[in-house]
């Protein structure tokens, strides 16, 4: 009999291991619970970036063996980045791609990374979001109940598009251009001489249509795909803005998942971010081009009048000693 039991007992200890192993990271880590998150972009189906929220997806359900499943919901099928935002923050599993002006709303130093010209390019904005004052931002907006997966996702340089040609700030005067709905963009854009509309991205197209708004302001990668080019004329290549995203989810949410699993949708995240970056810099020109080809005119706007009309927003918002902090950290001059 306790022979028997033995084997029993040996049986039972071997089954275990097994189901350890068999079930991979996600079911040894979670005890067999799995998450699901549904991830929301104004984005359309078609934009690059869309695809690399994908691909983070299907890295992040192989590392966890199924244990945290991604949907990817565009075109803001789950509403508008704000009311998702508050879903979030009521701990719905949902993540949004926003950026530093939505941000700045709960933290308002983080507002910076969407500032003017804080940074040339997407080597440099990276190098922003790596200090050690970016990360405090980020321990602050987990006091406000968010929590930031990544913000190395990069949607590249944004520029005016307008039915006039933008050469200086001056131009841009009485011109109504959509902006995103926060402060630091829609001041931004006033200093640089146009009178901002804050409106969702997906409005912008019939916006422009009805005359509600005479341009936008947008990165090459979301003027394409909303086919921007058919309802307006100019490129006005300011390159004003160098985009860059975060994707961020709700703490109460985030709080409930294994360590493992945290670690894993936030590595996988910045991982699918850095890839995803290379890939819209690839795309630029050729989304350009393509623009051109239906019609549109490219303007070789001033941008040192530009970046020179910017300074009114950093004495605005009081962001110049910031400004110079961060620059001396990353050794820009």
């Amino acid at each position: 009999m306790k022979t028997v039991k033995i084997v029993c007992m040996l049986a039972l200890c071997v089954f275990a291991a097994s189901g350890a192993f068999a079930g991979g990271q996600g079911d040894s880590s979670a005890g067999g619970k799995s998450f699901s998150l549904k991830m929301s972009t104004q984005l359309a189906e078609t934009s690059p970036m869309v695809k690399g929220f994908k691909i983070w997806g299907e890295n992040v359900a192989k590392k966890t063996n199924n244990g945290i499943t991604i949907q990817v919901y565009p075109a803001a099928q789950l509403g508008s980045d704000e009311d998702v935002i508050e879903q979030a923050l009521q701990g719905v599993n949902v993540a949004v791609l926003t950026d530093g002006g939505r941000m700045s709303n709960y933290v308002k130093d983080i507002g910076i990374i969407g500032m003017p010209y804080i940074a040339d390019n997407y080597a440099e904005l990276r190098k922003v979001t790596e200090t050690a004052v970016f990360g405090k931002w980020e321990q602050q907006l987990v006091g406000e109940g968010i929590r930031v997966l990544s913000f190395n996702w990069y949607d590249g340089p944004r520029h005016f598009l307008t039915n006039v040609p933008v050469k200086v700030p001056a131009d841009l005067k009485g011109v109504r251009v959509r902006t995103p709905g926060a402060p630091v963009w829609a001041r931004s854009v006033a200093a640089m001489g146009a009178t901002p509309v804050a409106m969702p991205w997906n409005e912008s197209y019939t916006a422009v249509q009805s005359k509600a708004v005479d341009g936008v302001e947008a990165q090459h990668s979301a003027s394409f795909p909303l086919r921007i080019y058919e309802v307006l004329k100019y490129i006005d290549k300011t390159s004003h803005f160098q985009l860059a995203n975060g994707i961020i989810t709700g703490e109460k949410w985030f709080s409930q998942l294994p360590e493992d699993f945290k670690k894993i949708l936030s590595d996988e995240c910045k991982a699918a971010a850095y890839d995803n970056a290379k890939l819209i810099e690839s795309l630029a020109d050729d989304f350009e081009k393509q623009m051109v080809d239906k019609g549109m005119i490219v303007v070789d706007s001033d941008r040192e009048a530009f970046r020179k009309a910017a300074e009114a927003a950093y004495k605005e918002l009081g962001f110049e000693a910031l400004r110079n902090q961060i620059w001396t950290e990353i050794g820009k001059k």
